[in-house]
């Protein structure tokens, strides 16, 4: 072993070590975005969290309107349960085709996932249209105001993901699954699953609670 061997070793050692712990430059993209992403979705986690503590204080304050066990249609809640959870699993389906770079399986399994989120904001939506028809609209007590917010505000989210999608599938049939628009795809994956997990607490603590309390 010659000497200049010897020497660079331990300099090569130092230059990994202070890599490992953060003194070996920037970190890479897919690190960094991973990080930003996350950030966005625990902001996105304690905004609903405010918005779950304002329907929870304002629930009991129907002024005289119409109650959680008047208006809420379990049948029509459950179908946009199912349709948002079948969403999850062929966007999880959809996200693992990606990875394995399998576009056709990846088109095919978006196309379900985008039909079953907008089938989830069709019913949604007739539902919303039907409360205000028969005068339970959002201006008409606290409870009504804290209800539209926080399943509105989900309601938007779902929106956005499904626009997101469809920009992404663009992405996918023109580009391919190159490094940048799997990235991008394993972030909306999360963004979609978080939307999940979300509807859950929707579907327990208002509708489930509100309908038999």
């Amino acid at each position: 072993m010659t000497t200049a061997t010897i020497d660079s070793a331990p300099t090569a050692f130092s230059t990994e070590l202070a890599r490992r712990r953060g003194g070996g430059g920037p970190a890479s993209k897919r690190i960094v975005v991973a990080f930003g992403f996350w950030i966005f979705i625990l902001s996105d986690i304690v905004m609903f969290s405010a918005l779950f503590a304002t329907y929870a204080v304002l629930s009991d304050n129907t002024a005289g309107g119409p109650t959680a066990v008047e208006l809420f249609n379990l049948r029509n809640v459950f179908i946009e349960t199912m349709c948002l959870l079948l969403s999850s699993y062929t966007c999880g389906l959809g996200a693992l085709s990606a990875e394995r770079r399998q576009p056709t399986l990846f088109l095919i399994f978006a196309f379900f996932t985008f039909v079953l989120g907008a089938a989830f904001l069709f019913v949604e939506g007739t539902e919303f249209a039907r409360m205000v028809n028969i005068g339970a609209g959002p201006s008409r007590s606290g409870f009504l105001s804290a209800f539209f917010t926080l399943v509105g505000m989900h309601g938007v989210h779902v929106t956005s993901g499904l626009l997101a999608l469809v920009y992404l599938v663009a992405q996918v049939m023109t580009e391919g699954l190159r490094a940048a628009v799997l990235r991008r795809l394993l972030c909306w994956s999360l963004f979609w699953h978080a939307l999940d997990i979300v509807w859950v607490g929707v579907f327990t603590l208002v509708y489930l609670m509100g309908a038999y309390h």
